[in-house]
């Protein structure tokens, strides 16, 4: 539950921290005192939108905090346990800069504003003073009902399943308008892939069949220039080695007395000698291992001709067919999947839907089951709101079409005279039972609601006298095993509260403050004598209202 809320520079709040216990408590105060302030700053605290005008007038920020005992609250100490943050109690901090931007932070750590409202929803409800208008949409009837029935989850699951369905729907569509398109697709990838596995191309077979041709289409040319070369080198009619030979027989005649000046020279012309027989074995050799094969040139030019033709038919480089080939092969194995296959995705069409009907059947009874529920819990609201002569129903109708919601329509029907037939709710209450309908179920829904903390801003609009009376006393009832917070202009509700808050607006030189506090048993007199009889205070209107609140106050029999 809330347990401390802190407010600084807030709209016209300077500074204020109030601590608050369980129970019903009753927030008044004059028309215009500030008492939507109090639950403006809970709203920021909680993720409402913040702009510049929440911040007070020449400050520079709105700092605002909600402390929570979360103790009874798994669902909030869950969520706080999967962000790895501290899970004994919640503060929720957010600080509004007079730009309008705002900064959040849960138990000390920096967090988004969507993580406010999700965690939010799990700390407390808040029941806004045209909640009645908002039974006219019959959309919230449905919503309404499940939670109260604690459907909420198995909504979820239906609502997936059927977007589950739909998806298929629309893909097997698809695939049924394009049927042609991708058949025609499909037979002119096979015809690629087939070209493309008889040619084969391997990776880097392209450059070594294009070395291969050349060595082939000049090996003629290869073979005569090297064995040329080879007969220039060593050859018996004069090549370059046998003239070395000679050149050194010359010089190793000559007389001892120039040998010396000649050993160096010598040793030059032994050395060119044996890199000459070298050259000569090595030309030798290239000549013998070359040899004129027109038909293995004719296969490699004509797998270069195809490669080359394929190529320019796909409009790449020759180099890039083999990679083109493994991508139109896993188009093709795409479309081939069964994924793609219209009768694989009919069946996944049709065990989706059949999914989403099983689901929807079992929450359509379970729906039944809390309508007849929920209804008797509104009537017996209603007999205690002095409406025992009404009728009110939940009825469930059949959907034209499947829907995320369900099969079935929710309405909220009601008799307000006995012999009238039971009509939808927009169009047969009145202002005033509508308030009063609208209390009967917010009461029904909260008394069923896993969130222990309430807040109820002026649902008590349109009620007056003996039937405010048993406002204030059903609200009780709900703060004797929660807490409810309950902004009211009527005595006899604040009056039934376990605690009275009190909101004073104050002029002072040239500034405005709210401030509030809770009052004790003479400040609550004092305040319900207000509400009772205005400005001027008798004694007669402080003793009405000294015995409206010990009355109230009085245990139960």
């Amino acid at each position: 539950m809330l347990t401390q809320l802190a407010i600084q520079d807030f709209a016209i709040v300077d500074r204020l921290e109030l601590d608050i216990q369980g129970g019903m408590t009753a927030i008044t105060g004059e028309t215009g005192a500030g008492k939507s302030i109090l639950l403006g700053a809970l709203g920021l605290c909680l993720g409402s939108r913040a702009d510049s005008a929440s911040v007070r007038h020449g400050c520079e920020r709105a700092d605002l905090s909600a402390r929570f005992d979360i103790s009874r609250l798994p669902a909030a100490r869950a969520w706080l346990a999967e962000r790895e943050l501290p899970c004994d109690e919640c503060l929720l901090r957010r600080v509004v800069s007079a730009a309008g931007r705002s900064k959040a932070w849960i138990n000390g750590q920096p967090a988004a504003i969507s993580d406010l409202k999700a965690l939010g929803e799990r700390l407390i409800q808040i029941h806004g003073q045209h909640a009645h208008q908002a039974l006219l949409r019959e959309d919230s009837h449905l919503a309404l009902l499940d939670n109260y029935a604690g459907l909420g989850d198995d909504a979820g699951e239906l609502a997936a399943a059927f977007h589950d369905w739909q998806e298929a729907r629309r893909r097997l569509k698809r695939l049924r308008d394009q049927g042609d398109e991708v058949e025609a697709r499909r037979q002119l990838l096979r015809y690629q892939v087939e070209e493309l596995d008889q040619l084969a191309l391997a990776e880097e077979e392209l450059p070594s069949l294009e070395e291969e041709q050349q060595t082939l289409a000049h090996a003629e040319e290869i073979l005569r220039d090297t064995q040329f070369a080879a007969d220039c080198c060593e050859s018996d009619n004069g090549g370059a080695l046998a003239l070395l030979q000679q050149a050194q027989s010359r010089l190793g005649d000559l007389p001892g007395s120039d040998r010396g000046a000649l050993a160096n020279t010598l040793t030059i012309l032994d050395d060119a000698r044996i890199q000459l027989e070298e050259a000569a074995s090595e030309l030798n050799h290239l000549a013998a291992s070359t040899e004129l094969d027109p038909e293995r040139l004719g296969f490699v030019e004509g797998r270069l001709s195809d490669a080359h033709r394929v190529a320019r038919k796909h409009q790449v480089a020759p180099e890039e067919l083999p990679g083109l080939h493994a991508e139109l092969r896993a188009e093709l194995d795409r479309l081939d999947a069964g994924d793609n296959d219209l009768d694989t995705l009919s069946e996944a069409v049709n065990a989706r839907g059949e999914r989403y009907r099983q689901l929807a059947k079992a929450l359509g009874e379970a729906r039944r089951r809390a309508a007849t529920a929920f209804a008797d819990e509104v009537q017996q609201q209603l007999a205690f709101l002095a409406m025992d002569k009404a009728h009110f129903d939940v009825v469930l109708q059949p959907r034209e079409r499947p829907a995320a919601e369900g099969l079935e329509r929710v309405q909220f029907h009601i008799s307000a005279n006995p012999g009238q037939p039971a009509r939808p709710l927009a169009k047969v209450a009145s202002g005033g039972e509508l308030s009063r309908i609208s209390l009967a179920i917010q009461v029904v829904a909260a008394s069923h609601s896993t969130i222990p903390s309430l807040i109820f801003d002026e649902v008590d609009v349109g009620v007056s006298g003996a039937t405010a009376e048993i406002v204030g006393k059903l609200l009780r009832r709900l703060g004797d095993s929660g807490q409810v917070m309950t902004v009211t202009h009527l005595p006899q509700v604040a009056a039934q509260a376990h605690a009275h808050l009190h909101i004073e607006k104050r002029a002072r030189r040239n500034t405005t403050r709210t401030e509030m506090a809770l009052l004790d048993e003479g400040g609550r007199v004092s305040e319900l004598a207000r509400m009772l009889g205005g400005v001027n205070l008798s004694d007669q209107t402080l003793a009405h209202a000294r015995e409206m609140l010990h009355s109230s106050q009085r245990p139960a029999h």
